[in-house]
């Protein structure tokens, strides 16, 4: 009985994280026009931004509000971003969606 409980809230989960993922415009993949910087929003408010070989240069939270993002890195630096007309404007760079 407690096996499936857990199943079933794991299955929950993994269904409000596919749920969150499509709900949302800013969730999924962002890059540089040159390719060097590229910045995965996930659906369980975490990130992963990998530069250049480093895939996972920089880790770690963010909170989307309006058009507005705020990140909170791993290792303590934080930082902010805007999404203005589909394209994300963070730390002095121009990201936008990648399919």
């Amino acid at each position: 009985m407690t096996r499936n409980l857990i199943i079933a809230a794991l299955t929950a989960g993994s269904l409000e994280a596919a749920s969150a993922q499509t709900a949302h415009p800013y969730l999924g993949l962002w890059v540089t026009a040159d390719g060097h910087v590229r910045q995965e929003l996930r659906p369980d408010n975490r990130y992963v931004e990998a530069r250049g070989t480093r895939e996972a240069a920089y880790t770690g939270r963010y909170q989307i509000t309006g058009d507005r993002i705020e990140y909170w890195d791993d290792t303590g630096f934080t930082a902010d971003g805007r999404f203005v007309d589909g394209v994300l404007h963070h730390a002095g760079m121009v990201m936008t969606r990648s399919e």
